[in-house]
């Protein structure tokens, strides 16, 4: 990749190729253009640095009323994204996140971790009895499925349609988006919000009957300085929360899978070393983050090595590229599970910085240690095929045999 790829570069019109294997084009623009500006004004950083300041800086706003009011109009999508923790700056950032922190305190994440553990060896025994299976959707999707259900109290019955509601909300967030996909997702927010008003009405009329490892008591009747959320809020973010916990996690496990079976002397010395999954788990969300791209909207003039964007440019940030700065990271596109320091940003940092980080860690420590521990042999067994999405990077089909 030459200058002229980066200079000729529209986030706006990327294609197939560039989601399926974005790395050479990014170490393009971060090597030429890092600040680049896109045909329609907005600017794509690929810098870590540029992002991390981006990131950190107060002046930086993630209220996205203006935008999606363009690109959805009025309807579900507008509603779950403008209202739901991360497309909002404070005061009502603050005081939602601080609600749903209540979710994530350190007696609750203690109550998930044995929980978490028991999911995990069920499924690996399954596993064992299918020998050939699609790991996607045999393992990493059902994981978060069945954590997450029991932190909303989500039935059995509904668990299926998780994962679908999830992707159809996160794919309307894409750069570019067809209308098909804007109707699943507005449908997804429609029919998901439907299922979660049950559940919420239900747990209020026995707020003493929650289950192991269930949040909704705490996001229904968590108060911040006599604030609690309202019936819209607590609808949306509990999609959030579905979202958040969701895809991400099923992306998390089956990418950090796909590296190391890309990766036969990491995935090696991790089944040698078991001691270094921490670490492990670190590198597999540097080299392939589930979130690839963020956006930020600069409220005042920001200068970015040397160049000063003006207040009011829209930003997309690539954690992407960030991930693989060797300014910051050395032999940044080798894997190396016991690279310490690793100072990615696949969790974003700042007033932002993912929620829910610690229990991601402690699924993806769970769930790609036992697995390596349990199943040394496990090899690839036909073509993995990607999501196909830009802002969010995993998995359809993963196949796999032990």
């Amino acid at each position: 990749m030459n200058i002229e790829t980066a200079q000729s570069f529209d986030l706006n019109a990327i294609d197939r190729n560039f989601i399926d294997n974005p790395y050479a084009t990014l170490q393009a623009l971060r090597t030429h253009d890092p600040v680049h500006y896109n045909p329609d004004g907005s600017v794509y950083l690929t810098r870590h640095e540029d992002v991390r300041q981006v990131y950190q800086n107060r002046a930086m706003s993630s209220d996205k009323t203006r935008e999606f009011g363009k690109k959805f109009g009025a309807g579900p999508l507008y509603t779950h994204h403008t209202t739901s923790l991360i497309f909002n700056d404070p005061p009502y950032h603050t005081v939602v996140r601080k609600l749903l922190a209540s979710a994530f305190t350190p007696r609750k994440l203690a109550e998930l971790e044995p929980l978490i553990e028991d999911i995990v060896d069920r499924l690996l025994d399954r596993l064992e009895d299918l020998g050939e299976f699609d790991f996607i959707s045999e393992f990493a999707m059902q994981l978060p499925t069945e954590l997450i259900s029991f932190m909303l109290g989500v039935p059995e019955e509904h668990r299926h349609s998780l994962r679908g509601y999830s992707l159809a909300i996160l794919g309307a967030l894409d750069p570019v988006v067809p209308q098909d996909r804007l109707d699943a997702g507005n449908a997804a927010v429609a029919e998901f919000g439907a299922l979660l008003d049950d559940l919420i009405a239900h747990r209020r009329a026995n707020p003493d009957k929650g289950g192991q490892g269930e949040v909704l008591e705490s996001l229904i009747f968590g108060e911040v300085d006599g604030r609690r959320l309202n019936d819209e809020e607590l609808r949306q973010n509990c999609i959030f929360l579905l979202n958040a916990g969701h895809e991400t996690t099923t992306s998390l496990v089956g990418n950090s899978t796909a590296v190391l079976l890309g990766a036969p002397d990491q995935h090696r010395r991790l089944i040698d070393d078991p001691t270094l999954i921490e670490t492990a788990v670190e590198e597999f969300l540097r080299v392939e983050s589930p979130l690839q791209i963020g956006n930020r909207l600069a409220t005042e003039d920001i200068t970015l090595g040397d160049t000063t964007l003006p207040a009011g440019t829209y930003i997309h940030t690539s954690i992407g590229a960030a991930n693989r700065d060797p300014a910051v990271f050395e032999n940044p596109d080798v894997v190396d599970i016991g690279r310490k320091p690793n100072k990615h940003l696949a969790f974003i940092t700042g007033i932002h910085v993912c929620l829910g980080a610690t229990l991601s860690r402690i699924e993806g420590r769970i769930a790609i240690g036992r697995l390596a521990r349990r199943f040394p042999k496990l090899q690839a067994n036909g073509q993995a095929e990607l999501m196909g999405l830009a802002r969010f990077r995993g998995y359809n089909h993963l196949p796999v045999r032990l």
